[in-house]
């Protein structure tokens, strides 16, 4: 009877079960109960016609499907999905479950105007969606600032695993864009102070909405201009960043749904793809503890000057770590002992170094 009032599936009950009932299905719900108790019938014996939707329903979501792929969309089913979704409220693991209720016209007009968006505009369907998903946690997004990405989820469990033994590990997160990858290692890491910065101040606004939406409390942000604002007496465990890294003529080839609606500067420092991490590597042993780590997403073909370029700054190179398609996208560094510290402990004829 439950399934029958709210057009799903019977399986899906168990679904959505933590589900409130609207007013109208609950009068409904009263009503076929009384009916079966002064009539004396099962449910099966009193029930009406009732349309069953999911033929029409699945015919509109498999025509939306072709609509996105004829117009060049990648994903396209799973884009579908997400959009579908969207409009009835449903978790996506949950839709197929959801497909003999009605799609009312309302509905139908949303996901007619989300499926243009990203058909026709190629507008992302992180911007179209408003919220995507980082490391397990919602975090709303914008037009003006950068949408997070998967293997950055990568650079996040390094960075945990990094500072794991640490008691009360102090942590900067410079270019924190939506404080996906702030919230994310604050929220793991329970007993850690996280800083982000940006120079942006619509993703410090943004980033502070995340914040109160993962209801994360051990997590900052300020607008800073790379290290302008921070207080160089203050250090920190570890810096970790994901600098714009693509160069000017990688920048030229991006798909339209990145290159026209994603922040340029967030993207690509008009250069060599380099530029944020020889400023960041030239400063960040001064905001560093004597032990203190710098963790670095990069590009794919990147490792290795990265890696001269964290040298050439007095740090050690702990390892590379590659992305779920098997390219190089992390390095991580220790500060190294300087080499002139280096030369008075050998010069000290009580210390054995052998």
């Amino acid at each position: 009877m439950v399934s029958y009032v709210l057009n799903l599936d019977r399986i899906a009950l168990y679904i959505h079960y933590e589900r409130e009932l609207t007013e109208e299905e609950k009068t409904s719900i009263k009503q076929f109960l009384k009916q079966m108790v002064e009539e004396k019938k099962s449910f099966d014996e009193i029930k009406g016609e009732k349309k069953d939707y999911k033929t029409e329903n699945l015919d509109i979501f498999n025509k939306s499907v072709e609509y996105l792929k004829k117009n060049g969309v990648p994903s396209a089913l799973v884009d579908t999905e997400y959009i579908f979704s969207e409009a009835l409220k449903v978790s996506r693991n949950t839709l197929k479950y959801s497909m003999s209720r009605e799609i009312k016209e309302e509905d139908k007009n949303k996901i007619r105007e989300m499926l243009m968006l990203r058909a026709k505009n190629r507008k992302p369907l992180q911007y179209i969606l408003g919220e995507w998903e980082f490391y397990g946690l919602p975090f709303k997004v914008r037009e003006n600032v950068l949408i997070p990405r998967p293997d950055t989820e990568i650079l996040v469990e390094q960075c945990i695993q990094l500072m794991r033994e640490i008691e009360e590990p102090n942590i900067l997160d410079i270019g924190s864009g939506s404080g996906a990858i702030s919230i994310a290692i604050a929220n793991e890491l329970k007993s850690s102070s996280v800083t982000g910065v940006d120079i942006n101040e619509d993703a410090i606004k943004l980033a502070n909405e995340n914040k109160i939406l993962n209801k994360v409390e051990n997590v900052n942000f300020m607008k800073s201009d790379l290290f302008e604002k921070l207080d160089e007496d203050f250090k920190y465990d570890l810096i970790v960043s994901n600098p714009p890294y693509i160069t000017k003529e990688e920048y030229e080839t991006l798909m339209p749904e990145v290159k026209n609606f994603e922040p340029k500067n967030a993207l690509t420092d008009l250069g060599d793809g380099l530029h944020f991490y020889r400023e960041i590597s030239k400063k960040a042993g001064s905001y560093l503890k004597d032990t203190g780590y710098i963790a670095f997403e990069i590009g794919y073909k990147q490792a290795k000057d990265v890696s001269k370029i964290l040298e050439d700054n007095n740090f050690a190179i702990l390892s590379v770590v590659k992305d779920y398609g098997g390219n190089d996208r992390v390095v991580l560094a220790k500060k190294a002992i300087k080499a002139d510290n280096f030369e008075e402990i050998e010069e000290d004829e009580d210390v054995d170094l052998s």
